[in-house]
């Protein structure tokens, strides 16, 4: 766009060249003076587009919205694509990250009170909403790969030194006597993996939605406080020392024991293919101007270099390479449900998370 901006304006001055010409000829002095300040335009506007100081050179700030365990890798992900556009595009790129449950984060969004450029969230429910506001155009898991979803982990149940409870499966989650730790799917993504995780383990190995009901309600029963997100419920558990289990994202688990929070988990059989989907804010990326760069940063997301990263962190990348290198290093899924098997999102949220519906039963239910 420079290089078409810079030709436009060098036939601009060649027109100009040729007007003083025929202007030499005929010696108007008010003529001279017009002309004379249509050339010093024209120069300063070619020097300003060849300089660093030409509009499409000028710092760029992207916004991203992303669930609140995704910290630790964005930390290392955004300086390396930082670094990368600048080498590529002498172009200065800041990325102002928010973290938080995925259910607030697209609240806000969707009220505007979060103008983000990028969406990374911990389940695709929360884009479809955004989408269904207006902000994100339909389609958009067609646009990326794998169907927009960048990351991807299962869930893992993290117990107390030496296990007292003595809680192998889902099903000892509904003993008498344990008390889970386990956050709100009302404003957190782990929140519906974890119902869901619990809800498919009854409902699609052989037992009715009957039993699958009365499980769930018997494992909310044993949680006694629902907390806003995976990385407070973390925290309550590993930090503050409450509750028997934990359940929680399998690569979250392992970077605190990396940390040193070194506690006996269980990654279940059977388990759920948790799903984390990235998207541009159409709306207003398209505001802002930043769409060009925000899709290279959603499309880096995606390299070799980016998947590592989240690999470090124990996450199963979606990049094929990196899943090859890292195959043998996390634990094989007996049966691995994905929210395809529970009839697609649409059909999810109706059933279990609108007002009324299946889990506002189960909670109502479990502190009765």
């Amino acid at each position: 766009m420079q290089a078409y901006i810079i030709k436009f304006l060098q036939t601009m001055q060649l027109l100009y060249q040729r007007i003083i010409k025929i202007w030499l000829k005929k010696r108007r002095i008010q003529s001279f003076v017009s002309l004379l300040l249509i050339g010093t335009v024209l120069s300063v506007a070619i020097a300003s587009c060849s300089g660093n100081s030409f509009a499409s050179k000028n710092d760029v700030k992207l916004r991203l919205a992303s669930f609140s365990v995704t910290k630790a890798a964005h930390d290392q992900i955004i300086p390396k694509f930082v670094a990368k556009w600048k080498q590529e595009h002498n172009q200065n790129v800041t990325i102002e990250a928010t973290y938080g449950g995925s259910g607030a984060q697209t609240a806000e969004i969707i009220a505007g009170s979060q103008e983000v450029d990028i969406v990374h969230l911990a389940i695709p429910l929360d884009v479809i909403k955004i989408q269904q506001a207006g902000l994100i155009k339909s389609g958009w898991e067609i646009k990326y790969p794998r169907n927009g979803i960048v990351s991807k982990s299962v869930a893992a149940i993290v117990t107390r030194k030496d296990n007292p409870k003595n809680i192998q499966t889902w099903a000892d989650l509904a003993k008498d006597g344990v008390k889970i730790i386990a956050a709100n799917p009302k404003t957190s993504g782990i929140a519906i993996w974890e119902f869901l995780a619990f809800w498919s383990s009854v409902s699609l190995t052989g037992g009715d939605e009957t039993a699958a009901l009365d499980y769930v309600t018997r494992v909310y029963q044993n949680i006694p406080v629902l907390t806003k997100d995976a990385r407070e419920a973390s925290d309550l558990f590993f930090q503050k020392g409450e509750g028997d289990v934990l359940i929680n994202y399998e690569n979250e688990v392992i970077l605190a024991q990396i940390d040193g929070l070194k506690l006996p988990y269980i990654v279940p059989q059977v388990n759920i293919s948790i799903d984390n989907p990235v998207a541009l804010v159409d709306k207003n990326v398209d505001k802002h101007g930043t769409r060009e760069v925000a899709q290279a940063f959603v499309n880096f997301l995606y390299s070799t270099e980016a998947q590592r990263e989240f690999a470090k962190l124990q996450y199963r990348p979606v990049n094929p390479t990196v899943t090859q290198e890292v195959a043998s290093k996390q634990p094989p899924i007996q049966t691995l449900f994905s929210s395809q098997d529970l009839g697609g999102w649409e059909i999810i949220q109706k059933k279990f998370f609108e007002d009324g519906a299946i889990f506002d039963k189960v909670q109502a239910a479990s502190k009765a």
